[in-house]
């Protein structure tokens, strides 16, 4: 019995896919903030790092997303212009907003995700989600009040577990980057990442867009440039006039869930 030794030629490899389209939608996160550009030029922010380490000119780059954004809200209002910009690349960073609110619904925010992959894979996107970190270890919270924010983020990662293994998409784990819990990855308000934390954002959603055959031509660097150093006058501007505000209203609509925690865990004892 004669057995067959000739070597068999190893499997063409595929050739790279080459983002010229890129969108970025969510909440923000996804329009910069925490990464200021100098003489008060706005955000930078995940967006363009990613676009820059694609080789993604300014014509191919849109980002319709903005502050307060639940996933509802990228379904109705960003996706519609996402489909028209027919990208290759749709990074989405949106849910957080959603577990601060009284009408949470795990459920809801599974079937909005999953029509807005489905969306926007009709046009040929690449759709990259992520799933969050715990953020109570980031912001300083009193026990009751840290205990429902981890449970509610609990939901929304396993709500976004169930549609990315369904629908078989890439998505970026933030507690899985290195250094996502240290507080150089963090702007002055513990809500947004710093400029450093952007970029450990952008080459985290490189190293997926990489595994998915697409080309990184200039992958992104941890060494922070380009950006502006925050002033403690605009760190004091920014809570008086912004975070504290933030803070108030969404803390009266989530305080009475943390109520219900407490209670419970009370009960438990």
């Amino acid at each position: 019995m004669s057995v067959d030794v000739t070597a068999r030629p190893e499997p063409p490899e595929r050739p790279l896919k080459f983002a010229r389209r890129l969108v970025v939608l969510g909440d923000s996160t996804a329009v910069g903030l925490g990464d200021p550009l100098p003489r008060r030029g706005g955000w930078r922010g995940v967006g363009p790092l990613v676009a820059a380490a694609l080789g993604v000119e300014r014509s191919g780059y849109l980002n319709p997303s903005f502050a307060g954004a639940r996933m509802r809200c990228v379904l109705t209002q960003q996706v519609p212009a996402a489909v028209a910009h027919r990208a290759d690349v749709a990074l989405l960073v949106a849910g957080m907003n959603d577990t601060l609110r009284p009408d949470f619904d795990a459920s809801r925010i599974a079937a909005d995700l999953t029509e807005v992959i489905r969306r926007l894979r009709e046009t040929g996107t690449t759709v990259v989600p992520v799933r969050f970190h715990d953020h109570s270890k980031v912001f300083r919270l009193p026990p009751a009040l840290k205990r429902a924010l981890s449970a509610r983020v609990a939901e929304l990662n396993a709500a976004i577990d169930g549609v990315v293994a369904r629908e078989q998409v890439p998505c970026l784990d933030l507690a899985g980057l290195p250094g996502a819990y240290e507080l150089a990855s963090w702007s002055v308000d513990r809500l947004h990442p710093s400029e450093l934390g952007h970029r450990m954002l952008a080459g985290g959603f490189t190293g997926l867009l990489a595994d998915a055959g697409f080309a990184v031509p200039e992958p992104v660097s941890l060494t922070c440039s380009g950006g502006a150093e925050p002033s403690a006058t605009g760190h004091v501007g920014w809570l008086v006039l912004k975070g504290i505000p933030w803070l108030w209203r969404r803390g009266r609509e989530f305080l009475p869930y943390a109520a219900v925690i407490m209670w419970n865990s009370f009960r438990a004892r």
